[in-house]
C-alpha cells in the first residue's frame, strides 16, 4: 500500500518534469520568435495568454463572483486601446471595464457585495493586462525594442531558474513563510545574481549606444525585484482562496498565471527603468 503510493508520487513528479520540458521546447521558441516579430503577432499571443490567465484568475476568485464577460471584454479593450492608441488609451479600456462590470452586476441576482464583484474584476483586469502591456511598450522602444523585450524576459526567466535551483538545494530560512513557505533568502539571493548577470549579458552590445553597463546592472537589480513581489503577489491571492496553483494548463509548470506572475511586475517596472534612462 506504501510502496504503491511512493510510486504513485514519484511517477507524478516523473510527469511533471516531463511536461516542464515540453512547455519549454514548444513556449520558449514560441515566445521569443512573436517576441522578435512584434506588432500585432506579439498582441495576438499576448491577447490570447491574457485570456487564458484571467480565466485563471476568475476560477481562483469565484467565490467573489467577479463579472466574468465583463472583464473579457475589458481586457480585449485595453489589449486593443494600447495596440491602436498606445498608453494614454488604457485609462479608457479599463474605464471601460468598471463601467461594464457595474451595469452587469446591476442586473445580476447575485448576492455578493458589489464593491467585491466589481473591485474582483476589475483588478484581474489590471493585473494582467497592464502587466502585458508592459511588455508590449518595451517591445516598442524604437530602435532597441527586441534587445529590451529580451532582456527583461530572459533575466526573469535566469532569476526564477536559478532561485528554484538553490533554494531547493540550499534554501533554509524563510523569505515569506505565510505567503509562499517554500520560497527562501537563499533561492532570493542565487535569482537575484542570475536576473543582474543575465541583464547585463544581453545588453552588453548596447552599452555604448543604449544603456550603458551601469544603467543595465541597475535594471537588473529593478528586474530582480520586480519579479520575486510578482510571484509574491500571486501567491498571497492563492492563498487567499485556498488554492495551490491557478491551473494545469502547464503540467508541472501549473497553470498560465503562474507562469507569468513574475513577468507582469517586471515589465512595466522594466520599462519604466528604461524610461528614466533612455528617452523613449
Amino acid at each position: 500500500m506504501h510502496a504503491g503510493a511512493g510510486d504513485s508520487a514519484e511517477d507524478r513528479s516523473v510527469s511533471d518534469f516531463a511536461s516542464r520540458l515540453v512547455v519549454i521546447a514548444v513556449g520558449l521558441p514560441l515566445v521569443l520568435g512573436l517576441v522578435y516579430a512584434g506588432g500585432w503577432p506579439l498582441w495576438v499571443l499576448l491577447t490570447a495568454v491574457g485570456f487564458l490567465a484571467l480565466h485563471e484568475f476568475y476560477g481562483m476568485t469565484r467565490p467573489l463572483r467577479p463579472i466574468v464577460i465583463a472583464g473579457y471584454l475589458g481586457l480585449a479593450l485595453t489589449l486593443f486601446a494600447y495596440q491602436e492608441g498606445g498608453f494614454v488609451w488604457v485609462v479608457g479600456g479599463l474605464f471601460a471595464t468598471v463601467a461594464l462590470a457595474f451595469l452587469l452586476k446591476g442586473i445580476a441576482e447575485t448576492r455578493q457585495s458589489a464593491t467585491v464583484s466589481v473591485g474582483c474584476t476589475v483588478l484581474g483586469v489590471a493585473w494582467i493586462g497592464i502587466g502585458l502591456i508592459g511588455l508590449m511598450a518595451l517591445r516598442a522602444i524604437p530602435h532597441y525594442g527586441r534587445t529590451a523585450a529580451y532582456a527583461v524576459l530572459i533575466a526573469v526567466w535566469a532569476g526564477d531558474s536559478l532561485a528554484y535551483v538553490v533554494g531547493r538545494l540550499i534554501g533554509r530560512h524563510k523569505l515569506a513563510p505565510k505567503i509562499s513557505p517554500g520560497k527562501t533568502w537563499e533561492g532570493f539571493v542565487g535569482g537575484t545574481a542570475a536576473t543582474i548577470f543575465a541583464t547585463f549579458i544581453v545588453l552588453y552590445e548596447h552599452r555604448n549606444t543604449f544603456l550603458s553597463i551601469g544603467q543595465a546592472l541597475l535594471l537588473g537589480l529593478a528586474l530582480a525585484a520586480a519579479a520575486p513581489l510578482g510571484d509574491l503577489f500571486e501567491s498571497l491571492l492563492k492563498r487567499d482562496m485556498g488554492v495551490k496553483d491557478s491551473g494545469r494548463l502547464l503540467g508541472g509548470h501549473g497553470g498560465v498565471l503562474d507562469r507569468i506572475d513574475a513577468q507582469l511586475f517586471a515589465a512595466i517596472a522594466g520599462y519604466y527603468v528604461i524610461l528614466a534612462f533612455w528617452q523613449v
